[in-house]
């Protein structure tokens, strides 16, 4: 009995490549996020495979990345790197230090980053994280200029990059209020974020190629704020699904139809310290959704 299980037995390194193949949606993004070859990659989930006598990628286009027993061994190996990481920085004498610049959208904190963050700080209590929240273009350009050392935000799916940690996806939709009606002679009222949202830049483009036109009745950078506005018949909007409230209703048809959106953790191009590293994995770890890589 010992005898077998210590030749099924398996080892962190390819449990961390299983878990970036699932959270990157392929062994090629996986390889760019762990700096390997997509060989090296391909590999290390091949011996994984031969130690358990099972197939855990299922190899064929169009399909989910992961197996039934993929999806099993993923659940099993989040659990087991999250303690891995926990019990090495309690017990190594290394324990990580400094400082990170965090970036953060408002709709980012319905992930349970907060609880993360805590949850962290008390794991490091020697790193010290100063949080902002911001709009994601603000978030995009301070990372592009490495201003800050990480940004959990928000960007369409379609422009998602090999490096950023994909931790969601959802639907974006046009609504409106149940008893909202537009005047067919005017222009649409439009409830927007704020000048700096990417989901207005998008909308204004969109809209030209059909027979609507927008004007911007509301600028609020909250979500209550928004969602307020759009119950009480100002005008529409476009929310995400997961802020679709019971009192609203689809927009007018012809709209023209919203890219997805993906909830991404961004880094910028430069040498990661290591306690910037520890947080993303740890955000990694807790948020990203196992059923979301197939979708992707």
């Amino acid at each position: 009995m010992i005898e077998g299980a210590m030749r099924s037995k398996v080892d962190i390194d390819g449990l961390l490549t299983l878990s970036a193949v699932a959270a990157h949606g392929g062994v090629t993004r996986a390889a760019a996020a762990l700096a390997l070859s997509q060989s090296a990659v391909s590999h290390k989930i091949l011996r994984l495979e031969e130690r358990l006598s099972c197939q855990l990628l299922t190899r064929k286009a169009g399909a989910p990345i992961l197996t039934d027993a993929g999806e099993r061994l993923l659940g099993y190996a989040d659990r087991i790197l999250a303690l891995h990481d926990e019990a090495v920085a309690a017990l190594s004498g290394k324990s990580i230090v400094g400082e990170i610049r965090l970036g953060v959208t408002e709709d980012t904190t319905t992930l349970g980053l907060s609880r993360i963050l805590a949850r962290f700080a008390n794991l490091h209590p020697k790193v010290d994280i100063r949080t902002h929240v911001a709009q994601s273009l603000t978030l995009a350009r301070q990372i592009a200029d490495a201003a800050i050392d990480l940004a959990v935000m928000q960007i369409f799916a379609k422009d998602s990059l090999p490096e950023d940690v994909l931790l969601d996806r959802e639907r974006l939709v046009w609504v409106q209020a149940r008893d909202f009606e537009p005047n067919p002679d005017a222009p649409l009222p439009f409830i927007s974020f704020d000048p700096n949202c990417f989901y207005r830049h998008w909308a204004y483009e969109a809209v030209t190629q059909t027979p609507y036109r927008l004007r911007t009745v509301l600028e609020c950078a909250s979500i209550g704020g928004v969602r307020s506005a759009v119950s009480a018949g100002m005008g529409l909007a476009l929310l995400n699904e997961r802020h679709v409230g019971p009192d609203m209703v689809p927009a007018p048809p012809g709209l023209p139809d919203p890219p997805d959106v993906a909830y991404v953790v961004r880094a910028p191009a430069v040498p990661m310290r290591s306690a910037v590293a520890a947080l993303r994995r740890e955000i990694e770890g807790e948020i990203v959704q196992p059923a979301m890589v197939s979708r992707m």
